[in-house]
């Protein structure tokens, strides 16, 4: 049986990704009350109960650290982190839970990094994110200092950042250098904007991504998550053997 009829059944258009093969989702918003994401402990164990449904086995809670709204650390992380655990070990809710950070990239980041140890998973993978409006201008210092220290750094969803949608060169420049590519699958749902989804849909065909993640805040993130999974894309990811989720 072929890997791709191992995920999808046979009955054309309907067909259904299998995240039991993916395992392990590496971008997430879990952890209540301390970003944008799950409100209270009964939304995030619910999210969770429903994302262990679908397939996975591990997820990786990576609240976001920005300095002009979201003043998290290491400490606040890993308390809130055990009190999630509890929570969901009391209500019966069984999964591996790792943390680490979404870090916004700007000149704090840079006093940050120099300053403090920061919260990595996997291969000393580091997650981050850009400014939607424009990239920062030591973007490319930021990242060499990362990877000149033993980092890894993993661009969180690739797709979403509106000034390189139609600059290819740049992402191209980018993996050149050695940066990895998250995707948030919700994006092939269509549900930031269909500009978006195309192009998540190109950088799966130029093979550029090497993560998944749900970036799961809330219940329509879920729904959405859903209805990602009828995506021909997805298949074609799925398929490609360049996906390293299932090594975290």
């Amino acid at each position: 049986m072929s890997f791709l009829s191992k995920i999808f059944g046979s009955k054309g258009n309907n067909v259904t990704a299998d995240l039991n093969l993916l395992g392990v989702d590496m971008h997430s918003h879990l952890i209540p009350g301390i970003d944008d994401g799950a409100a209270t402990l009964e939304d995030a164990t619910e999210l969770i109960r429903q994302m262990k449904s679908l397939g996975y086995r591990k997820l990786i809670i990576t609240p976001h650290i920005k300095d002009d709204s979201y003043r998290n650390n290491p400490a606040i992380i890993k308390d809130n982190l055990e009190i999630l655990k509890k929570h969901l070990s009391e209500n019966n809710v069984e999964i591996e839970l790792d943390i680490a950070a979404e870090y916004f990239m700007d000149y704090e980041f840079g006093e940050k990094f120099s300053k403090e140890k920061i919260l990595t998973f996997g291969r000393n993978y580091v997650l981050i994110e850009l400014s939607y409006f424009n990239p920062p201008p030591n973007l490319d210092t930021l990242i060499f200092d990362l990877q000149t220290n033993g980092y890894r750094p993993i661009l969180a969803h690739v797709e979403r950042y509106p000034y390189w949608h139609f600059d290819f060169k740049t992402y191209q420049k980018y993996k050149d250098r050695g940066v990895y590519f998250q995707l948030n699958i919700i994006s092939l749902s269509g549900y930031y904007s269909m500009g978006v989804k195309k192009v998540a849909e190109k950088l799966i065909e130029k093979g550029m991504i090497e993560f998944l993640g749900t970036d799961m805040h809330n219940q329509t993130y879920l729904d959405s998550l859903k209805r990602s999974l009828h995506s021909k894309h997805l298949i074609q990811l799925l398929d490609s053997n360049k996906l390293l989720n299932n090594k975290l």
